[in-house]
């Protein structure tokens, strides 16, 4: 017969307190401990069967990375097992704070040099929508994002898209620069040609206001289209 010792230990308490993720960060600090560790304190609990530190590997895991729970829909992530609402809103709500947190030092904005630059920053967000909607990001003069700013929801077309109201948001905030996002609730990240001519108007309006429009993604699910990659828009 097995003695105590032997058995897998499920709880956190179970753990010696020198193992216990909170007393670890008490004793050495939140940058001495493991990414799944963190999410343990988030979660507070596992399941039976798994404690909350192999349940944040486990998370890490399937929704790959910190960047994949960032990306992933809140649904996806609370559809986790062992999640439900509180604990994938705990975890949004973190990845946000850090994500707000790196904007708010004008040396640690995000720097927009691809297109998969912009999709990272608004893919996981924007796949989820059940409605359209247009986003401009904000850029400065060395393409770091200033903001991002939602300006509309619903069917998305050149008629009913004011064209101005695009770059106001650049002008309150001296930006040289937007990028239009917008999703298709469709999952289908094809550009319409509404979207297409939509984006050479907003072109035309920056040269007579001198902000450039950098480009216009489309978001679909876990796919997007880059306007300017595809020369969309964006010739003559």
């Amino acid at each position: 017969m097995n003695g105590a010792s032997n058995e897998v230990k499920y709880r956190i308490q179970d753990l010696a307190e020198n193992e216990r993720p909170r007393e670890r960060l008490e004793q050495l600090g939140a940058q001495a401990l493991t990414t799944s560790e963190l999410i343990a304190i988030l979660l507070r609990v596992g399941v039976p069967g798994e404690n909350a530190v192999q349940m944040g590997q486990r998370l890490l895991q399937d929704l790959g990375g910190l960047r994949g729970i960032q990306q992933a829909t809140f649904t996806e992530v609370c559809n986790q097992h062992g999640l439900g609402p509180a604990k994938a809103a705990q975890l949004k709500a973190a990845i946000e704070l850090g994500r707000r947190l790196q904007i708010d030092d004008p040396e640690q904005r995000p720097r927009i040099s691809r297109p998969q630059d912009i999709a990272d920053l608004v893919q996981y967000e924007m796949a989820g929508l059940v409605q359209e909607q247009l986003w401009v990001l904000v850029l400065d003069t060395r393409n770091r994002v200033l903001s991002t700013e939602r300006l509309y929801k619903g069917s998305l077309n050149s008629s009913t898209v004011r064209v101005g109201e695009l770059f106001k948001p650049a002008i309150q905030k001296n930006g040289a620069a937007i990028v239009l996002v917008h999703n298709h609730p469709s999952g289908d990240p094809t550009p319409s040609p509404e979207d297409i001519q939509l984006t050479r108007s907003a072109i035309q309006a920056g040269k007579l206001m001198d902000i450039e429009v950098l480009d216009h993604l489309v978001i679909g699910q876990n796919r997007f289209v880059s306007l300017k990659e595809r020369n969309l828009g964006f010739s003559g």
